[in-house]
């Protein structure tokens, strides 16, 4: 008996015990607790699935043409076709009433699109029977670039979220714009959220449009986690604005989805949200982050990080960044240059290439 109860076999016999408490006799609570992240990495979906507009037809065959991915990836052709025989059915099924959703003026653009995507379509069910994978992921970008588009006219005319009072004086980017990041490796272009993120945004776009950020080295490197820059040379760490003479903090700003309002200065921790996934997720390679100091939330000013993903080490969802820090943009083309850049390169210039009319300098 004295053997059997070694320091070993106690912790054999806890071990067996915890097993048999929280795997046989509470298997509901298990199930219930496990973080159910965010399965898309791919940020132009992200983005899509972000945009602030209920057009349910539209996304539908958006969601089903996405959902392909996965069968690419297995080879498994057989779905893959039948799959792309739903978007067809769907695309005929919807198209008049999503057209008739429409501004007049937008409708013959509409037509004209949903003409394309037919023939996308067809050429997707080619490709399938033909097993040509590298088409087929082609033409399937081009579809959901098209699909995009017809999204974007479903955009609500006014700014759809509110931005309390009390940050009146801040910059917003009421919509989204495009940037080129030019670095000393090369261009990389990243779409700026103004929809989730109109103060982040506005702050980034603001000093961007300032060539704020011309000539900056990269100040933080961690592999596999993030590049950091916007550290201004000399003793300041931020951006002093010219007419206060004082540091401009931008608050921790997170949208989640179905919630009505924009969460300020709270992480995911204050508000409870331990396996909530936010609108705009740190899930994949090239979100771009806000940064703030380890003390408090609303202090970050102009420093921001790419987020160099990797699935084993940052699972989406649970990646100890969502609901801590602001993500506002993702890099959508240029990745190569991104995995090139180290402490050793910089910044060179950040160009606002479209979208700086939704840039507003104050409420």
């Amino acid at each position: 008996m004295q053997k059997f109860l070694s320091n070993q076999n106690k912790q054999c016999l806890l071990l067996i015990i915890i097993f048999i408490q929280v795997f046989l006799l509470k298997p509901i609570h298990v199930l219930a607790d496990l973080p159910t992240g965010n399965a898309v990495k791919d940020p132009n979906a992200i983005l899509r699935n972000s945009l602030p507009i209920k057009q349910v037809e539209l996304q539908e065959i958006q969601h089903q043409l996405e959902d392909t991915s996965d069968l690419v990836r297995g080879g498994r052709w057989p779905a893959l076709t039948k799959t792309v025989t739903k978007c067809q059915s769907l695309l005929k099924k919807y198209q008049n009433k999503i057209i008739q959703e429409l501004p007049n003026d937008k409708q013959i653009i509409a037509e004209k699109t949903f003409l394309e995507l037919k023939n996308d379509f067809n050429n997707l069910q080619d490709e399938a029977k033909l097993k040509d994978k590298y088409s087929f992921i082609k033409t399937r970008k081009e579809a959901l670039d098209k699909i995009g588009g017809l999204e974007e006219y479903f955009l609500p005319k006014k700014f759809p979220y509110s931005i309390p009072s009390e940050f009146d004086n801040l910059p917003r980017l009421l919509g989204r714009a495009k940037v080129n990041i030019k670095t000393s490796k090369g261009d990389m272009q990243a779409i700026i959220d103004g929809f989730n993120a109109p103060l982040t945004a506005g702050a980034f776009i603001d000093l961007s449009s300032k060539d704020f950020y011309s000539n900056l080295p990269i100040n933080r490197a961690e592999e596999f986690f993030v590049l950091q820059t916007g550290d201004p040379s000399g003793e300041e760490i931020g951006y002093i604005d010219p007419e206060t003479n004082q540091e401009r903090h931008v608050p921790l700003e997170i949208r989640v989805p179905n919630e009505d309002e924009t969460f300020y200065n709270q992480t995911f921790e204050d508000l409870g949200f331990y396996t909530e996934t936010p609108t705009l997720p740190f899930a994949t390679l090239g979100t771009l982050g806000w940064s703030h100091s380890n003390q408090e939330v609303d202090d970050g000013s102009s420093q921001f990080f790419f987020f160099l993903y990797e699935a084993e080490l940052n699972p989406a969802g649970r990646n100890l960044i969502d609901g801590r820090n602001a993500a506002f943009g993702y890099v959508v083309d240029g990745f190569e240059v991104l995995e090139e850049l180290t402490k050793d390169d910089m910044i060179i210039s950040i160009e606002v290439l479209t979208g700086i009319e939704n840039l507003k300098l104050n409420a």
